[in-house]
């Protein structure tokens, strides 16, 4: 667990000498590629994913496209590795009975009003969800460059803020696959926020490109007083949540920046509750932070969901249920 690194923005000194540990990377990647036997799944698999590490906003991509399939009648399951959880096998999480130790943050989030199945091994999993009968679709959070399942679709999430940073791999800057390689087997992409790289110039004219941004919950908004808050967040991009905050009329008196899914302990919330007394201000986190939060502590912490507006979702809507329909027609 880590903070998204500043210098994956740029081809400075540091990203520079860890370039020879790219090539160790890239070739690690090859290998496993190579020796990979790709298992397809009995369902149609929709894959949302990135092509770089940190935090693009692919999680309420899949919470917003369970919402829209569901809403027409189809019967979708989120199926997602639960990183940072302790679940070895696969397993549907409830969010009245699992905590965030067992099935990981986001899993315990998209749970709330959705159907989520937790799997270190995503062919398990796809298997495990198949198995019930009571789905006709999977929506596979994250797991792009997986090479073990067959995807019928992938849909490629980027923060319109950084695109793909500097473009090198991990861990010179934030790829996880070269571009070129990388945005091959994309179908559609989302660009979450304004296009601040041009990386929709860059993509190939047969990849469907959509535009969205992430809504704050407007009755949170509505909430807002000048009372101050104290902001902390432990996700791949806290800055964005800052941003969301202020933009959303909020009046931070300060903001603390954590590792993505950080694990937060007692001593940390003391010090933050501490914090912000002695600047007399209330606590607000992401809703991602806020289920890992000890129970005990969640009636002192507020939270501002947020929800994806995309433009044109109709168009992205009708290709998945394409897909659905030439797997399982």
């Amino acid at each position: 667990m880590m903070k998204t690194p500043e210098f994956w923005a740029n081809k400075g000194p540091i990203a520079i000498a860890l370039l020879p540990a790219s090539l160790l990377w890239a070739g690690a990647t090859w290998l496993r590629n190579a020796l990979a036997h790709e298992s397809v799944a009995t369902l149609p698999v929709i894959c949302i994913g990135n092509l770089s590490a940190g935090g693009t906003g692919k999680t309420p991509v899949t919470a917003f496209l369970y919402d829209q399939l569901d809403a027409m009648g189809y019967r979708p399951a989120i199926l997602i590795r639960g990183y940072g959880g302790q679940a070895k096998l696969p397993i549907f999480v409830d969010p009245n009975q699992h905590t965030a130790d067992l099935c990981g943050d986001e899993a315990l989030m998209l749970a709330e009003s959705r159907n989520v199945l937790v799997a270190h091994d995503r062919v398990a999993g796809a298997a495990a969800i198949a198995a019930t009968a009571k789905h006709d679709v999977i929506l596979m959070d994250d797991g792009m460059q997986h090479p073990y399942i067959a995807k019928d679709m992938c849909i490629a999430v980027f923060d319109g803020d950084v695109g793909i940073g500097n473009g090198w791999l991990l861990p010179a800057g934030p790829l996880r696959s070269g571009f070129t390689n990388g945005i091959k087997p994309v179908d559609a992409v989302i660009i979450n926020g304004p296009d601040a790289t041009g990386i929709s110039t860059r993509l190939p004219s047969h990849i469907s490109q959509y535009f969205g941004k992430l809504r704050p919950d407007q009755a949170s908004v509505d909430g807002f007083t000048q009372d101050p808050f104290l902001a902390f967040a432990g996700i791949g991009r806290p800055k964005r949540f800052f941003a969301t905050l202020r933009e959303a009329g909020a009046n931070l008196a300060h903001q603390l920046a954590f590792a993505d899914h950080h694990p937060y302990s007692e001593t940390d919330l003391v010090r933050l509750q501490e914090d912000a007394a002695r600047l007399g201000a209330s606590l607000i986190t992401t809703k991602k932070d806020w289920v890992r939060l000890p129970v005990e502590w969640r009636d002192r912490v507020n939270f501002l969901p947020v929800s994806l507006e995309l433009d044109q979702a109709d168009g992205l809507i009708d290709q998945i249920c394409r897909i659905i329909a030439e797997k399982t027609g």
